[in-house]
């Protein structure tokens, strides 16, 4: 028997992978964008960046920017009842356009 894989992106083969198109970095231009606090964003995690990267359960939410931190961003997240706090690297983050 082989024993169960657990790892961060377990199960994740199609949610984490690129079109063949889209491959590779991100442009400079989405990753230059400035959060401020309060801003809605929404949470894309690019698959190319490792770094600061989210839990796939946050895969598509929307979230609060509360705080700067260095590269990182501080955002909270309503998932279910409870509001979440992750901090995450603007690779991962769109500004939210609803």
């Amino acid at each position: 028997m082989v024993k169960k894989s657990h790892g961060f992106r377990a199960r994740t083969r199609s949610l984490m992978s690129k079109r063949v198109r889209t491959r590779g970095l991100r442009p400079v231009s989405k990753v230059l964008v400035d959060y401020g606090v309060g801003q809605r964003v929404d949470i894309v995690i690019d698959p190319a960046v490792h770094k600061g990267m989210p839990h796939r359960r946050y895969q598509g939410r929307t979230g609060v920017v509360t705080a700067i931190r260095g590269r990182g961003i501080v955002v909270d997240v309503k998932l279910g009842k409870a509001t979440k706090t992750l901090i995450i690297r603007p690779e991962h983050l769109n500004p939210s356009r609803g």
